[in-house]
């Protein structure tokens, strides 16, 4: 259970941070940049559930846990050990992905077919979550960097990759089903 009953510890002041293992690192470390996008995606998922309603609430909801989750794994370095350890860290499973899909596969099944590229945009919600999508891409970026140094979860990386798919169908949903999609005219302003 997480107790903050003191939010500033003056412990970072000096430009490093801790990791969930307790090892001290600089606040630019590849780790902390990929946790921390995946926080800011976090945020960006909270803006988009301000306009979300029934069932697309619940689950911009549950994706926010699991990003959580995320944020939660990724902190924990020494994934080799985990099994050794006292209290085994929070690791990404492969049914948070596979829950996605289902939803993807739902979703889809409603889209209209895509004949072209879309714009970012539509409804308010649509726009939102296709800022969702570009922060997890960028999430995803910033895991992989960290993955080509060190051993992470796979089923971590497996989850953003899908997740930004996942932010595109929502969107597209978000937009009437697609019908409402903002169309790519490619060349309209030469």
């Amino acid at each position: 259970m997480v107790v903050l009953s003191k939010i500033y510890t003056r412990t970072g002041d000096g430009g490093d941070t801790a990791l969930g293992n307790g090892t001290r690192v600089a606040k630019h470390d590849r780790r902390v940049e990929a946790y921390g996008t995946v926080d800011e995606a976090n945020a960006t998922f909270g803006m988009a559930r301000l306009h979300a309603t029934g069932d697309l609430a619940q689950q911009i909801e549950r994706i926010q846990n699991d990003l959580f989750d995320l944020g939660a794994d990724l902190c924990n370095p020494d994934i080799a050990r985990d099994e050794q350890a006292e209290y085994p860290p929070l690791r990404m499973v492969a049914a948070q992905t596979d829950r996605l899909e289902r939803e993807i596969d739902a979703m889809n099944e409603r889209l209209e077919t895509l004949r072209s590229f879309i714009l970012p945009g539509g409804s308010p919600l649509a726009a939102h979550l296709h800022v969702c999508r570009t922060v997890t891409r960028r999430a995803e970026r910033r895991t992989m960097e960290l993955a080509a140094a060190e051993t992470l979860n796979e089923a971590a990386i497996t989850y953003l990759n899908r997740l930004s798919d996942w932010c595109f169908c929502a969107a597209r949903l978000a937009n009437d089903d697609g019908r409402a999609d903002v169309l790519w005219t490619p060349g309209a302003n030469r």
